[in-house]
């Protein structure tokens, strides 16, 4: 490709978390396919992992849609760390702050060197420099929020000190804001707690916040249908734009050319295919939680009383939390993987319901399925979103502790109760419009064509 042929170049960089990765590459994925030249570009450590779990090459490009796509990474200095203290949230965010937003600023440089300017950059949270480093060069640039409209809503009241919060004089406060139904302190986002234990993840979080102005635009993994009421009552504050659900869908071949799996993803699909239709429970904590051994023996006794099926995602470093002897008496009955391909398993008829960590990539992915759920939220937004997803979108049940009594109850509850009908209903409802936003003519389709032509 000549240098006279190179289309517009949009760069996209990523905190190194996969959830994280998997929205924004499916973002840089749908801008491609518009006709454009995009990069993605995250940490050199993690670029390994996608590389090993994907085959994907940095450098070379592979055609999505009209456009084509890239990879190229920049370092944080973490790999050669020790990984234990690499682990560390708050090294790790020290560590982007200071070698990784120098090394990215090269490599936003060595693009031009290259013959591919860079026209436009998107970003998302835990990496507010970047922002800093696209108005430096005078680059417009823009941040897609990863998680839903009522959260972002919630760090933007908190850190402009526009309501009352919980704070340690008065730690169960009623948050009240526009838009949203009245939270509890169990409801908000932990991290803006006063006992949050992890501060300096929320430190980078309301950094975002003081330097969003110089945005060109805040795009929002949501759709209109979905937070109608939450996106009107912020956008009369700060303007969002719902380009969501990012899932990937079979509409184009092109959606799952490019992935951006950082663990390799097991083959469960043919044991999928040999169970019964709605027999199957598929359990997944995401790629951060972890569970204590307590809670690990109560879900393994839960799935094995219910008599259901069941796909369960443990990661390598959860294994040796097991019950001994689990996956030896539970083989044909159920399947333990490290990794799957979550979005092609909860389009799955065999799955009947969905115990997740209520993660907002999860919360979409379950939405756009159409698959009832278990919500069993840990931290962060995911309590915020398991409120939603029971209490607003009606679409599951809450396990409030894993006890073995409660897991069985709660997927027997969400499967064959007296409420599993109207849940599969409004789950169906969901699925609908959260498919129909991303088509040609859906609202969010609409604004991400926006988004692209304001590129062009």
């Amino acid at each position: 490709m000549s240098a006279e042929q190179i289309p517009t170049h949009v760069l996209f960089v990523s905190f190194p978390g996969q959830g994280h990765l998997n929205p924004l590459l499916r973002l840089a994925k749908r801008v491609a396919a518009a006709g454009l030249l995009v990069t993605f570009s995250t940490t050199c450590e993690i670029g390994l992992k996608i590389q090993a779990a994907t085959s994907a090459t940095p450098g070379v490009s592979t055609p999505v849609g009209s456009g084509h796509l890239r990879f190229d990474f920049f370092s944080d200095g973490t790999e050669l760390l020790d990984p234990k203290v690499a682990a560390d949230i708050a090294v790790l965010t020290h560590q982007l702050r200071t070698v990784g937003s120098s090394s990215f600023s090269d490599l936003v440089r060595r693009q031009t060197a290259e013959g591919r300017p860079v026209s436009y950059i998107v970003n998302n949270p835990f990496i507010p420099w970047v922002v800093d480093i696209a108005t430096e060069l005078h680059i417009p640039c823009a941040v897609l929020w990863v998680q839903s409209c009522a959260v972002f809503s919630t760090y933007y009241h908190y850190h402009n000190s526009l309501s009352e919060f919980p704070s340690v004089k008065n730690p169960n406060v009623t948050v009240t804001l526009p838009g949203l139904p009245p939270l509890s302190s169990d409801d908000i986002p932990t991290y803006l707690l006063p006992d949050n234990p992890y501060p300096s993840l929320t430190d980078a979080l309301l950094q975002q916040f003081k330097n969003i102005s110089k945005a060109s635009c805040v795009l929002v993994n949501t759709f209109e249908e979905l937070e109608r009421d939450a996106i009107q009552a912020i956008s009369k504050l700060f303007p969002v734009i719902p380009v969501g659900p990012l899932i990937e869908t079979e509409d184009d071949e092109w959606q799952s050319q490019v992935r951006g799996d950082i663990f390799k993803v097991a083959e469960c699909m043919e044991w999928l295919d040999a169970q019964e239709p709605r027999s199957v429970v598929y359990v997944s904590m995401g790629s951060i939680v972890v569970l204590s051994p307590e809670e690990m023996a109560a879900v393994a006794q839960g799935l094995r009383d219910t008599g259901m099926g069941f796909l369960w995602v443990v990661r390598e470093e959860m294994e040796s939390l097991l019950p001994e002897g689990f996956v030896e008496e539970t083989k044909g009955k159920g399947m333990v993987v490290r990794w799957s391909p979550q979005d092609k398993v909860l389009v799955h008829g065999a799955v009947a319901c969905f115990m997740t960590h209520c993660g907002w990539n999860s919360t979409m992915e379950a939405l756009a399925s159409g698959v009832p759920v278990v919500a069993y939220p840990q931290f962060g937004d995911q309590v915020t979103d398991a409120k939603f997803l029971v209490e607003v979108y009606g679409v599951g049940v809450r396990l409030r502790k894993a006890t073995r009594e409660e897991v069985l109850r709660c997927v027997t509850e969400v499967v064959a109760g007296k409420d599993a009908a109207e849940i599969r209903r409004k789950a169906a409802e969901w699925s609908t419009a959260a498919k129909v936003a991303v088509r040609p003519g859906g609202s969010s389709y609409d604004n991400i064509k926006r988004f692209v032509d304001s590129i062009d």
